[in-house]
């Protein structure tokens, strides 16, 4: 995505992201007339001035879709440099709406599986957040020994409820890089399994779907391999992270926690579950659960 300083006015986007159970997700190709005339975008609409983006959100789906929408919660916002325009999207996830999507402009409407075939062209902003939609909402952490006890694959059939999936991080610290995947952790036949490594200098290896950096890794422009994400611990931290091309980021402290409040970033966030947030507005994909400091068989502790 483009995220340079804008040199335009900026014009502010609500998105709807419709997700149905199944976890197919609405698409509307753009309608002839328009710029980027058909290619493949997620619905949604212009932010009036002064008007908050929910009810902005509300007000364009049901002009432009026909229907009535519930309750909408905030995902992610990024800017997006367009030739005709530089737009501050934001993305609202949306699970449940009265009606049946209707075309009411003409445009071609499709519900689609974020990880099958995809409607070509799509437009540019619409690929992250098609690509962030693979993303598990939950992510467990442990230490290599964890990951190779049966315990962990306990403990990791338990951290999910919906048998979705799930991100599996491995807290490397020293171990090396050329360390394989551990086996045991792949061997439940619960939802899709996501490996991953962290540290600060940990790099992808055999086995590994990717890897969660420290800053000061992001920092020094360290490449990986796979699906990349951060630990993030301030707002500074949020905005490298971003910068840097994560995927996704793990708030580990209060004050990156604080620093999302009100405030979607600009890619997923876990948040640590057990942790709660007083604002209703918090950016939130998942949760993320430790336990490194827990009998991985029985572990029920959710704190960091």
């Amino acid at each position: 995505m483009n995220v340079a300083a804008p040199r335009r006015k900026v014009t502010r986007v609500a998105v709807g992201v419709l997700l149905r159970d199944d976890g197919r997700v609405l698409l509307a190709d753009r309608p002839t007339g328009k710029p980027y005339a058909g290619y493949w975008e997620f619905p949604g609409g212009k932010i009036e001035a002064e008007e908050p983006v929910a009810r902005a959100l509300e007000r364009e789906l049901h002009e432009e879709l026909g229907i009535e929408i519930g309750p909408s919660k905030p995902w992610v916002t990024f800017e997006f440099d367009y030739p005709h325009a530089y737009v501050e999207l934001q993305f609202r996830l949306v699970r449940r709406w009265r009606g049946r999507p209707s075309a009411r402009e003409g445009q071609r409407l499709r519900f689609v599986d974020p990880a099958g075939e995809l409607p070509r062209p799509l437009l540019p902003a619409a690929v992250p957040a098609l690509r962030w939609l693979l993303l598990p909402r939950t992510v467990i952490v442990l230490t290599p020994r964890q990951a190779a006890t049966e315990g962990s694959a306990t403990a990791a059939d338990g951290a999910t409820c919906d048998g979705e999936g799930l991100i599996i991080v491995v807290d490397g610290g020293g171990f090396e890089e050329n360390m394989t995947a551990p086996a045991r952790v792949l061997q439940s036949s619960a939802g899709k399994r996501w490996l991953m490594t962290a540290g600060a200098r940990r790099r992808s290896a055999a086995g590994w779907d990717g890897a969660v950096l420290d800053p000061c890794a992001l920092d020094a422009g360290q490449d990986v391999g796979g699906w990349r994400g951060a630990w993030v611990d301030s707002d500074q931290d949020l905005r490298l992270a971003s910068s840097r091309g994560c995927d996704f980021v793990l708030a580990r402290s209060e004050a990156a926690v604080a620093a999302l409040c009100g405030r979607p970033a600009a890619l997923p966030v876990y948040l640590p579950a057990g942790r709660p947030t007083e604002a209703k507005e918090t950016c939130c994909h998942g949760r993320w659960i430790d336990l490194r400091s827990c009998p991985p068989a029985n572990s029920t502790s959710l704190s960091r």
